[in-house]
């Protein structure tokens, strides 16, 4: 393959990830083709994971009622959230409900077993399961992602439902779902047309990012320093156009 090949290869991968926008509003009366769900796991299916055990399933929701039932949960906790004062701009999850595709995220912790374990409750397997979570977690996550750049080549925009491991989400969603107890309901992939254009949201540049062979300490921040970002700045660059931000 030449020069010119590769970076052809590379240009059409970006312009994938770079359209890959996040909308909580979609065209309700949009029908997702069967064929698009399949596409869009087959993607999905491909990542890749920690001793490649592939511990993901993915189960798309096409139940009116219980894209609502998902929605009022989400809603419900939203409320609960004001309550107690965590301050976190939250969306309007009646979108939810609103979502042509939708596709929910389950995983297997006793995966975990798969990854570098002792399994013998010692103190030192408590840092080697830590470590196998996590490892657990961004192999999905790659999984989750890969479908989410299926969805945005198929011209779709996404939704990505996070922040959902708490166990009252699990009790509320597990009986809607069939999802066994011993699973966890991770994420919540929702997909299609938008109805009303999406906007690119802020990045970080490229220099704020990396550096090369060591840390590059001039972006380190300290504890003050990321709780004012949270006061001042996360408001901003969550839902606002990147354009819009200071």
């Amino acid at each position: 393959m030449t020069e010119a090949d590769t970076r052809a290869r590379y240009d059409t991968l970006m312009e994938v990830v770079r359209s890959r926008m996040t909308t909580r509003q979609f065209d309700p009366g949009y029908t997702v083709p069967r064929e698009h769900y399949e596409l869009i796991l087959e993607a999905a299916r491909h990542a890749p994971s920690g001793a490649n055990a592939q511990p993901w399933f993915y189960i798309v929701v096409t139940d009116p009622d219980v894209k609502r039932k998902i929605a009022d949960y989400f809603v419900d906790e939203q409320r609960h959230r004001a309550k107690l004062k965590m301050k976190f701009p939250t969306p309007n999850y009646r979108g939810l409900e609103t979502a042509p595709g939708m596709v929910v995220v389950v995983s297997d912790f006793r995966w975990t077993r798969a990854f570098p374990t002792l399994n013998d409750g010692s103190a030192l397997d408590k840092l080697y399961q830590e470590n196998a979570a996590r490892i657990l977690l961004q192999s999905v996550a790659a999984s989750t992602m890969s479908a989410h750049l299926a969805a945005t080549a198929l011209g779709y925009s996404v939704w990505w439902v996070t922040a959902i491991g708490q166990e009252n989400a699990q009790k509320a969603m597990r009986p809607l779902l069939g999802v066994p107890e011993d699973l966890s309901i991770i994420d919540i992939f929702c997909f299609g047309p938008a109805a009303k254009p999406p906007y690119k949201r802020w990045k970080k540049t490229l220099p704020e990012i990396m550096s090369y062979d060591r840390y590059d300490a001039s972006r380190y921040m300290t504890l003050e320093q990321i709780e004012e970002w949270v006061r001042e700045k996360r408001h901003q660059v969550m839902y606002r156009d990147e354009t819009k931000v200071d």
